[in-house]
């Protein structure tokens, strides 16, 4: 079987897996994640989407193979230490969670976004955020949430 180096929220792992097995189930299996939620399991819903590279994508769908070499970011390695990232702590502030399943999915959405554009629109955020699902009907909250961690500025400034 195959083996794969990925860093994984900062720290190298290694695994060994069939190259079309789902980077979502290594890294909730493996390496014991499970902050990164499995919803439809086609990639339409973005529970599961992490970080690679610093760009989102859904894990789901992503063969382990795609990640070998390359940075994953889940919900867990967001934070620095004790400090929330400005989207998390936004999220929380803004109560912009009711069942919290979607709510990795749009944090690390987000924060991909505020990188790219620390300041974006609202049709922005509406643009980066569409498909990512809630059940909830939270999205009100979660636009708030995500201005209000725009307005704090850069990660951990």
């Amino acid at each position: 079987m195959p083996s794969y180096r990925i860093t994984v929220n900062g720290e190298r792992r290694r695994t060994e897996s069939a190259a079309g097995r789902p980077l979502l189930d290594v890294l909730r299996e493996d390496f014991a994640l499970t902050g990164t939620k499995f919803g439809c399991g086609e990639g339409q819903c973005r529970a599961c989407t992490v970080l690679l590279d610093g760009a989102p994508i859904t894990s789901c769908n992503t063969p382990v193979s795609a990640a070998q070499g390359r940075r994953v970011t889940t919900i867990e390695g967001l934070a620095s230490g004790d400090r929330l990232h400005p989207v998390q702590q936004a999220f929380l502030d803004e109560g912009a969670m009711q069942c919290g399943y979607c709510v990795p999915g749009m944090i690390l959405r987000s924060a991909a976004l505020l990188e790219k554009t620390p300041r974006p629109t609202e049709a922005r955020i509406i643009e980066a955020l569409n498909g990512n699902l809630c059940r909830c009907c939270g999205y009100e909250a979660i636009l708030k949430a995500v201005h209000r961690a725009a307005a704090k500025g850069p990660p951990h400034a």
